[in-house]
C-alpha cells in the first residue's frame, strides 16, 4: 500500500477547527494509503541553531530528525494541517520542517541548484484562519512558505484547502464552513 505522511500541527488539539476539517479527510485517505501521523504537540522539537548546522555540514545528523526526513522522502503523499497563526502558522511546524529539510534526504544540490528528492508528487495543505484573510493575500504567509518548501522537496502538485473569518462569524456559520471544507476535501481525496 502507498504511504502518506500526515503532519498534524493543530496545536489546540480537539478544539482546533483545522483538525475538525482534517480528521475526516485523513480517515478517507486511510482507504487509499498507509498513513503515518506526526502530531507536533506530542513531539520534542529542537530549534535548528548553529551547532546543528555545523554537524549537518559534516554529514552528522540527529537520529530522530533524520528518521522523520527519510519517512517524508519515501512517502507517496504529504498532508499538513495547521491553523493560521501570527500571520503564518505555529512555530512548532516551522521547527519540524527545518529539522526535516536535510540535504541529500528531502532535497539535494545539482550544480548550483537545489532539486527535490522526495517521492511524493502531491501535498495537501489544510488551514483555517480566524481573520478574514484569504489564501493569496500578502498578509497570509503560511501558504507561500509551504508551497516553496514543496518545491524544494520536489513535490510539484500543491493543493490548498482553506477557510477564513472564523473568529467573526456565528457558531452556526462556522459549522457550515467546516462542513463545506470537509466536502471539498473529500472531493480532493478522490484524485489525491
Amino acid at each position: 500500500m502507498k504511504k502518506l505522511i500526515y503532519i498534524d500541527a493543530c496545536i489546540r488539539n480537539d478544539l482546533s477547527r483545522t483538525k475538525k476539517i482534517a480528521t475526516p479527510i485523513i480517515e478517507a485517505l486511510k482507504e487509499k494509503y498507509e498513513v503515518e501521523t506526526f502530531v507536533l504537540n506530542d513531539m520534542k522539537l529542537d530549534v535548528v541553531l548553529s551547532e546543528e548546522i555545523k554537524r549537518r555540514n559534516k554529514g552528522i545528523y540527529q537520529k530522530q530528525p533524520l528518521e522523520w526526513a527519510l519517512k517524508i522522502k519515501e512517502a507517496d503523499r504529504v498532508v499538513i494541517a495547521t491553523p493560521f497563526w501570527d500571520m503564518s502558522f505555529p512555530s512548532a511546524l516551522k521547527c519540524f520542517l527545518e529539522l526535516c529539510s536535510i540535504l541529500n534526504v528531502t532535497f539535494k544540490v545539482e550544480g548550483n541548484k537545489c532539486v527535490g528528492n522526495c517521492n511524493a508528487t502531491k501535498l495537501l495543505y489544510i488551514t483555517t484562519r480566524g481573520m478574514d484573510i484569504k489564501t493569496g493575500d500578502p498578509l497570509e504567509q503560511g501558504t507561500p512558505y509551504i508551497k516553496a518548501l514543496s518545491w524544494l522537496w520536489g513535490i510539484n502538485d500543491f493543493v490548498v484547502l482553506s477557510r477564513e473569518n472564523f473568529d467573526y462569524i456565528s457558531q452556526e456559520e462556522i459549522e457550515k464552513q467546516i462542513n463545506s471544507a470537509i466536502e471539498e476535501g473529500l472531493e480532493i481525496v478522490k484524485e489525491f
